[in-house]
Parts: structure tokens; C-alpha cells; sequence
């Protein structure tokens, strides 16, 4: 399967989906026009590739902002890591957030709360 490679703009993040590796990373701000648009592609490269992955996945968010739109899609997302991890697969979360920014915090420890797959928060230092 081709990786899936989007660059940041001013309202949405990075995203580097690498297979082989089963490396999932997005970083930046999310706040597109349309969120669902904007997400889908990610969603449906999700839902072909998690069924079909052998090797260990990881999925790194470090998402500074998030609007309303996009919590909705990084939710849909790690619903699909969750069926994954449900399934048999080995799955990890990674959740970075800025140390000084307790809202982040917040933000990350909710969506941990709302999925049962590995899920850790680890703060950013050195900002």
C-alpha cells in the first residue's frame, strides 16, 4: 500500500502515514473549512490499510489546536486504531501536547478516556 503524505498548511496538520513501517504521524494545527472533506482521504487510507497490517502500529498526534470539526475526525480515527487493537492488532497512541498548556492536557486525556486501545500523553518540552 502507498504511503499517504500531506503537507501542513495554515489550517491543517502534516500527515505522514508510512505502511511499511505502520508509522502514523500528524502534526500542526486542524481547522480546515470542512473538516469531513479534509479528514476523509485519511479515514478511508485507514480503513483499507489497518485490516491488511503486520507490523506493529504507531500513531503519533501532536495536534496544537483542534476545532470542533476535526475533534470529530481524530475521534473517528481512533475509533478505527480501537477496532484495529480489538481485533488483534498492536496498536499505540501517542498523544504529544504542550507541557505549559493545560487545556492540551485536558484535550488529550479525553480522547484517551473515550477509546480502549494503548494511548499515552507525553509532554513537549522545550518550547
Amino acid at each position: 500500500m502507498e504511503n499517504l503524505n500531506l503537507a501542513r498548511s495554515k489550517s491543517t496538520p502534516e500527515v505522514a502515514f508510512d505502511a511499511a513501517a505502520g508509522i502514523m504521524a500528524m502534526t500542526g494545527e486542524s481547522y480546515p473549512e470542512n473538516s469531513f472533506e479534509y479528514y476523509r482521504p485519511l479515514l478511508v487510507w485507514l480503513q483499507q490499510y489497518l485490516p491488511t497490517a503486520s507490523v506493529p502500529l504507531t500513531f503519533n498526534f501532536n495536534l496544537s489546536y483542534l476545532n470542533t470539526g476535526s475533534t470529530k475526525s481524530v475521534m473517528d480515527i481512533l475509533d478505527l486504531l480501537e477496532d484495529a487493537y480489538e481485533g488483534g492488532k498492536v496498536v499505540q497512541v501517542n498523544w504529544y501536547y504542550d507541557a505549559e498548556n493545560d487545556r492540551a492536557l485536558s484535550n488529550a486525556e479525553e480522547f484517551r478516556e473515550e477509546v480502549r486501545v494503548p494511548f499515552r500523553i507525553l509532554p513537549l518540552s522545550g518550547r
